[in-house]
This record gives structure tokens, sequence and C-alpha cells, in this order.
């Protein structure tokens, strides 16, 4: 009787683990996205060529504080960037209007809910400090 109960408790355990790594599986991709793509001009707590990504997220988490409506209104922002739907006109006047870029809807849904997820101004998945020496 005990063998028995062990077995099913380590099958209900082991079917478990792969969804387990699957969840860290998508958030690792998450972020090789994210920083592989929009830090080339949004630096995490730098705004160089571009808003930071610490003052991206804080605006449209003010705006959208639901992760399903930020992730949304980013993605599809992103996808065809608008002066008119923006919600950082201060930084299209600065920067000018960020260009359209080749990606999917799916692709920018999965980027924008890195970005709602990640409080960039600690250490994270993917951060990297560029100003080390």
């Amino acid at each position: 009787m005990i063998l028995i109960r062990y077995h099913v408790v380590m099958k209900k355990r082991l079917l478990l683990l792969p969804l387990l790594f699957t969840g860290l599986q998508a958030t690792n991709y998450d972020a090789l996205l994210f920083h592989g793509n929009c830090t080339t001009c949004h630096f995490e707590t730098e705004t160089v060529s571009a808003p930071s990504m610490m003052i991206v997220r804080e605006r449209y988490r003010s705006a959208f504080p639901n992760k399903a409506d930020f992730v949304d209104y980013m993605a599809n922002w992103v996808l065809a960037p608008d002066k008119k739907t923006s919600l950082m006109h201060d930084a299209i006047e600065k920067h000018e209007l960020m260009p359209e870029l080749a990606f999917d809807l799916e692709t920018l849904k999965s980027i924008s809910g890195y970005i709602y997820d990640t409080d960039f101004s600690k250490s994270h998945q993917g951060h990297t400090n560029r100003h080390s020496k």
C-alpha cells in the first residue's frame, strides 16, 4: 500500500516537472527577445537614444495597471507606432517616433509581458550592466 502511494505521488510530481521547465523556458525566451532587441535603443535605466525601459514601464503601468491591458496596448502600439496614440509625447519630441519593427503581434506580446513583469532597477533575467568595466 505504501509503495503504491509513493508511485502515485512520484507520478504527479514528474508530470509537473515539464510544466515548471516550460514556464522557465518561456520566461528565458521573453528575456532573450527583450535583451536581444529592445535594449539596442532602450537601455534599462538610462535614457540615451530612446527613453529608458524604467521610464517606459512606469508610464505604461500608470496608464494600464492591469497586465492584460498593458500588454495589449503596448504590443499593438509597437506593432504600428502612432504619435496620436502614444503615451510618451515628450519622448517623441526628444527622440522622434519609434520606427516600425518587423515583429509579429505575439512576439510583441511576449516582450510586453516581460516588460510588465520586470523591475529594471533590480537585477533580473538577462540583466547586464553595459557600463561595468
